[in-house]
């Protein structure tokens, strides 16, 4: 199985000499908090998707040093001997707290938090950023391609662009879900059980002296999946009607035509019309060829007959914004069983951290269940509660907006305690159903491909005295 792959040494090499410093300087079981956040939504859209987490809990599960490695470690001759005799019996022993998968979230909430020894919970630093970032941004640009195909299905059809073995698998499982059908990729429905899809290529049309003796002999072998590739040499000229005639002669159940070039709109229409007027009004249409959410609502607005889109490169690369950058920041240490809080200052305000142990908290009205305001806040807070609240405008202080008959929600759910895994893991099925639902609270106004209107993520009154008074202190 993919997820038992030992990744251990799959790490920026400073976290083993972190490892191995903090080690030597005796602060090995000094207890850290570490959150993952990230401050930009790809795309400059209005929402972004939680994934990766299960493999995230595989990746935590399985943190083990094998002999290979504590030799190739020996051979740097940096490392102490204690420190390498310390790994050949490393267990991971942190708490860890994330948002589940599929929820929306939303710039600077710590999405995952890890809690223990530092020397552990700096090391993971690297393998949590490399399978969030890049599930994150795969699930969240596949949901703005679904909602811009308006109900119809997004097949992802990326694998062979993808930048590796492991981006097309990991991809296809986001893209899933983000909303996406299936995936062209085979082993992630094997692994995932996302639905593979597929019919042929354009050499299979080539293999034949024509189009139509290349479709009759599929459809006789394929008749429940008989989706026809009809622009290897002319869609209008000889590829629609030779799936026309095919599909006249063995009335398959379920018959498709598939365009992969040329002038979407123009091609779907005339494709649309002679299928229609040869009796096929059930043939179903679907489109590929470096699509990508703007095309989808483009082609759509100026009338494009398409059932189902193929979507590649662009979805399994996030080609418009292919970089997720969530962080990975210290915020807290624990001495004497006192909370410390820590925080980074920088001249660039947004990446100013912020400081403590902290959750997230998600307002909705009680009336119709939309999301109204998500608040950071202490851990030790109770939740918020009372006739109203007052919060600001994340993008001007200054502007002020009351909430008012609202319940509140604890995003984040333990996932680790004391190194084991307390958290059951969703089927993907269910994760997509429920990435589904959360983004169907929220208003549609953020959910616009341009300009979205900004969703509301502000501090606790207590954590947003905590930063200013620590930021203040630092002057």
């Amino acid at each position: 199985m993919i997820e038992k792959i030992n990744l251990t040494m799959l790490t920026d090499f400073y976290e083993l000499t972190m490892a191995n410093g903090y080690f030597e300087a005796d602060m090995k079981d000094e207890i850290a908090y570490f959150d993952m956040f990230f401050r930009k939504i790809p795309d400059d859209g209005g929402y972004a998707i939680m994934a990766g987490l299960e493999q995230v809990v595989h990746y935590l599960s399985d943190l083990k040093f094998t002999d290979e490695d504590i030799e190739y470690l020996r051979g740097k001759k940096i490392f102490s001997e204690r420190f390498l005799e310390y790994l050949k019996n490393f267990k991971f022993s942190c708490d860890v707290w994330a948002v589940p998968e599929g929820t929306p979230i939303f710039p600077h909430e710590p999405i995952i938090t890890v809690r223990g020894p530092v020397m552990q919970a700096q090391f993971v630093e690297t393998m949590i950023l490399l399978l969030v970032n890049h599930q994150s941004l795969i699930a969240t640009k596949a949901s703005r391609i679904v909602r811009a195909a308006e109900g119809r299905p997004i097949m992802e059809f990326g694998t062979r662009r993808s930048h590796s073995t492991t981006a097309a698998i990991y991809g296809a499982r986001a893209s899933y879900i983000g909303g996406c059908a299936g995936t062209a990729c085979t082993i992630a429905d094997e692994n995932f059980h996302t639905p593979a899809l597929g019919t042929m290529a354009h050499s299979w049309v080539q293999m034949f002296d024509n189009e139509y003796e290349a479709f009759k002999a599929y459809t006789k072998i394929y008749p429940t999946n008989a989706t026809l590739l009809v622009d290897t040499y002319n869609v209008l000229k000889s590829g629609v009607p030779a799936a026309i005639k095919v599909f006249k002669e063995l009335d398959p159940p379920n018959k498709g035509i598939r365009i992969d070039s040329g002038d979407i709109t123009y091609l779907t229409r005339n494709a649309r019309k002679m299928l229609d007027e040869a009796g096929l009004e059930d043939c179903k249409i679907v489109i590929s060829n470096s699509l990508d959410e703007y095309i989808i609502r483009d082609v759509l607005k100026e009338g494009a007959c398409i059932d189902s889109f193929g979507v590649g490169e662009r979805l399994i690369t996030a080609k418009s914004e292919p970089v997720f950058g969530g962080v990975y920041k210290l915020a807290a240490l624990e001495k004497d069983g006192e909370m410390i809080p820590k925080i980074k200052i920088s001249e660039n305000v947004e990446k100013i951290t912020n400081p403590g142990f902290k959750t997230i908290w998600r307002l909705f009205d009680k009336d119709t269940d939309r999301a109204l305001v998500d608040i950071i806040a202490l851990d030790e807070e109770p939740a918020p509660a009372g006739e109203e609240i007052e919060i600001f405008d994340p993008n001007a202080v200054w502007k002020r907006k009351t909430i008012t008959n609202f319940y509140a929600k604890n995003l984040r759910e333990q996932i680790f305690k004391n190194g084991e895994c307390v958290y059951e893991l969703p089927a993907l099925d269910d994760i997509k159903k429920y990435c589904k639902e959360q983004l169907e609270l929220m208003w549609d106004e953020m959910k616009r491909f341009e300009n979205p209107q900004t969703y509301y993520v502000d501090l606790s009154d207590k954590l947003f005295r905590l930063k200013a008074s620590m930021i203040e202190a630092a002057r």
